[in-house]
């Protein structure tokens, strides 16, 4: 069997935290597995769906490096819906009801009220034909039930085990609006059948929706696929995203500058056994994946951790990874090498670059000791043993150790009062802007 998933995102707003894990974990089990990873656009709610919204999600998933195999929009496919519908309703199992919504929640209110679940009653099922001819004459539209057979209904969750709902316990739900536009029950089966997906991988507030769609695949002919129901993300404390995080979207993390290996480390491995570890590539995430590492413990995804894994990341980055990124054309791996271990974010590069290349104005504490240490400068070509014979010349030259000796030569050449090891930015900083600088001149 072909291993074919799907994410499928409402182009109604912008991914979050807990979207970008259901589609890495999608994402990783198809590549695992040599499978398809399918990118669907549930947007047959045409008011709220937007076109920008569309272009935020392929950037977000392009961001993270999930590309899709295959990209589809429901709202092209209303046909197929509208198709099976009609095979439903010719077999008895797709009927009209006619409560408003303030009808149906007076109704909720009073099982509520009598101790018992709110399960739809089904009385538009004993509406005689003057009943419903009446209904219509007021203006009525009707919405659309499935009929659930009353039956146990099992399935092994990838996640979590054994897993049954009982039909009687659920009301029948609506696939079909009054206005008889289509809710997402209905054309996500007729899609996972057509689209051939052998597995459904999302969150579990998706959980009391499975047998009732597994009731629809087989009613309209399909077998239905596998089913993992992953726990929901909190924030480190429990709290929800939106307090820890404020928007939580995939850009707003992006424009903070985090890198997106970061956080696909940390969304990999959030409610499975395996610690989390920097990973430099989806390929070796995707070879450490397997279901039996999931429990259905509540992961929690700290922000914190996440500007911690970035860092490192950075910090153990080669330059050919970020190489196309630094926005620096002329730095090489030697810049990159000097200066990675001190950097937060991949825009912090820049900062160091022009520490070794653009002009500065120095810090001089001693002018007397930084002449002479000037002075004391080897003729170039300089490299990474320079650092040491300059300053072991200026000690013995001058009797000054420790800080009294390292710290003004490091505001004369950098301004700054710590950085990266000298040793590496000194030759970067060449010989006659170091000289330029020593001397208290804009070099």
């Amino acid at each position: 069997m072909t291993v074919t998933v799907r994410f499928a995102p409402s182009p109604t707003g912008l991914l979050h935290v807990g979207n970008a894990r259901v589609a890495l974990i999608n994402w990783l089990f198809a590549k695992a597995n040599g499978g398809c990873f399918i990118l669907r656009l549930d947007d047959t709610d045409l008011e709220r769906s937007k076109p920008e919204y569309v272009a935020a999600i392929e950037e977000d998933l392009g961001w993270l490096g999930l590309a899709w195999d295959r990209r589809e929009f429901q709202s092209l496919r209303l046909d197929r819906y509208a198709a099976a519908a009609e095979s439903l309703k010719a077999a008895g199992r797709l009927y009209p009801c006619w409560e408003t919504a303030e009808e149906l929640e007076y109704k909720r209110k009073r099982q509520l009220a009598r101790g018992r679940p709110p399960v739809y009653d089904r009385s538009a099922l004993a509406l005689s034909p003057d009943a419903i001819a009446a209904l219509e004459a007021e203006g009525r539209k009707p919405h659309w039930r499935f009929k659930l057979n009353h039956e146990d209904v099992r399935w092994d969750d990838l996640v979590r085990g054994a897993s049954h709902y009982h039909g009687a316990n659920l009301s029948d739900p609506v696939l079909i609006r009054g206005d008889g536009s289509f809710l997402y029950t209905l054309p996500s089966v007729v899609d996972d059948m057509e689209f051939a997906v052998s597995h459904i991988v999302r969150g579990e507030d998706h959980v009391t929706n499975t047998a009732p769609q597994i009731q629809l695949f087989q009613a309209l002919g399909g077998t239905p696929p596998a089913f993992a129901h992953l726990p929901l993300l909190t924030g480190a404390g429990g709290e929800g995203l939106s307090k820890r995080l404020g928007s939580g979207s995939l850009r707003d993390l992006r424009e903070r500058g985090v890198e997106a290996m970061a956080l696909n480390s940390l969304l990999a491995k959030l409610g499975s056994s395996d610690a989390v570890e920097i990973r430099h590539a989806l390929a070796d995430l995707a070879a450490e994946f397997a279901w039996d590492k999931f429990g259905r413990g509540t992961p929690k995804f700290d922000v914190a951790e996440l500007e911690r894994l970035d860092a490192r990341l950075l910090h153990s980055a080669p330059f050919d990874e970020v190489q196309d990124r630094l926005g620096l054309p002329e730095a090489d791996e030697a810049f990159w090498l000097a200066v990675r271990a001190n950097l937060t974010q991949l825009s912090d590069a820049a900062q160091w670059w022009a520490i070794c290349r653009a002009e500065l104005a120095p810090v001089i504490e001693d002018a007397a000791f930084t002449d002479a240490a000037a002075a004391l400068l080897p003729p170039e070509p300089w490299d990474s043993t320079t650092w040491g014979g300059w300053t072991e010349a200026v000690k013995q030259a001058t009797g000054r150790k420790g800080k009294a000796l390292f710290h003004p030569l490091r505001l004369a050449l950098t301004g700054r009062e710590n950085g990266p090891e000298l040793k590496s930015l000194l030759p970067l900083i060449g010989r006659a802007r170091a000289e330029a600088r020593l001397a208290g001149r804009l070099a």
